[in-house]
């Protein structure tokens, strides 16, 4: 008779997260031996150095915030398409109003997050209480807010020359680590608590699987449905304002193609785009198997001649995410195929 401890300790061996971290460690080792890149000071080295990793920290606190917020969207079965538009829509209103308004940086920010906050609760209306499609709502407002952050900044007018204390939520260091970091991991330990520890997350995964069987349950679908845009919403306003602090400027094209490589890590870290299952721990991994990916192609010496590390970026991801997916179906087809091999070889009833 086996341990009682021995599935257990299989199961946990073989969870997807498992496998995840190991793709993770192996493409971080290859990097680590094959990358090198120049740093500010023109000296050449290599991918594993400390400050290389907090560039990796830097570059990818926005889509990894964004692919944070669309945890809970995908578990209702949603999608979000518009939060990297509605990213550069509240990076603009920022710049717009300390700029031109004048008003304090801390307003400013308040401001910004609650357009993200507004521009959630648009989806939210249109998708939770008129049950129009999200693919296809999202996919307008995608298009509204880069054209209203098209249409304030008239397509030229980028904002700069922020304040050093706003800054510094972009581009340096506290307690040794950059300060988006903290950032991040807060707002990542809040999502966790909310998807894992929370009936609210309980709500989201039964809407996932079957939204009319949750009616019928009594929760309240409408409203834990809303939630979960709304939040999406405000965490984009968040992400405009440390991409503005870390790249000290607010422009109309901020954040063109995020909502992409969120939603890949999103999926990538296993949750399904049906719903109903996923891990704010899968979309964490997710996220650092494409920052890796991203920053590590731009320090293999052969990708640097080329200079193709965003077209293989781009490959190479939507490969991975098509490898994800085909991975996931694989059960179904061979549950499938083997199910119709066992009907063929079934013997012919006889006649009557």
């Amino acid at each position: 008779m086996r341990p009682p401890n021995q599935n257990h300790w299989k199961s946990h061996l073989f969870r997807y997260e498992v496998l995840l971290l190991l793709v993770l460690v192996v493409e971080w080792l290859v990097f680590w031996h094959f990358g090198t890149t120049v740093n500010r000071r023109g000296v050449t080295v290599g991918f594993g150095t400390v400050d290389r990793q907090f560039d990796i920290l830097r570059h990818s606190c926005e889509i990894g915030l964004l692919a944070l917020a669309l945890t809970p969207v995908i578990l209702t079965a949603g999608i979000d398409l518009a939060v990297g538009s509605l990213l550069g829509l509240c990076a603009v209103i920022f710049g717009q109003l300390w700029h031109d308004a004048g008003l304090p940086v801390w307003a400013a920010a308040a401001g910004a997050l609650a357009a993200g906050g507004l521009g959630g609760a648009l989806n939210a209306g249109l998708i939770a209480r008129l049950q129009l499609p999200p693919l296809i709502v999202t996919l307008g407002t995608y298009s509204l807010f880069r054209g209203l952050a098209e249409a304030l900044t008239r397509g030229a007018v980028t904002y700069t020359d922020f304040p050093a204390g706003f800054l510094f939520l972009g581009q340096e260091r506290w307690l040794g680590l950059p300060v988006q970091a903290w950032v991040f991991a807060g707002v990542a330990a809040g999502i966790w608590i909310l998807v894992h520890r929370t009936m609210t997350g309980r709500a989201l995964r039964v809407i996932g699987f079957s939204p009319e069987g949750a009616r019928y349950a009594g929760l309240p679908v409408t409203r834990q449905v809303a939630l979960a845009y709304v939040l999406a919403g405000f965490i984009a306003g968040l992400a405009a304002l440390i991409y503005t602090a870390r790249l000290g400027q607010a422009r109309a094209d901020a954040g063109t193609g995020y909502e992409l490589f969120a939603i890949t890590a999103v999926v990538l870290g296993g949750t399904s785009i049906f719903g109903g299952r996923g891990s704010v721990t899968g979309t964490l991994l997710g996220v650092a198997v494409i920052a890796v990916l991203k920053n590590g192609l731009a320090t293999l010496p052969a990708v640097i001649r080329l200079n193709a590390a965003e077209e293989l970026s781009g490959l190479l991801t939507g490969g991975l995410l098509l490898g994800v997916l085909a991975l996931g179906a694989a059960p179904k087809f061979l549950s499938a195929w083997r199910s119709r091999g066992q009907s063929r070889r079934q013997p012919a009833l006889p006649p009557p």
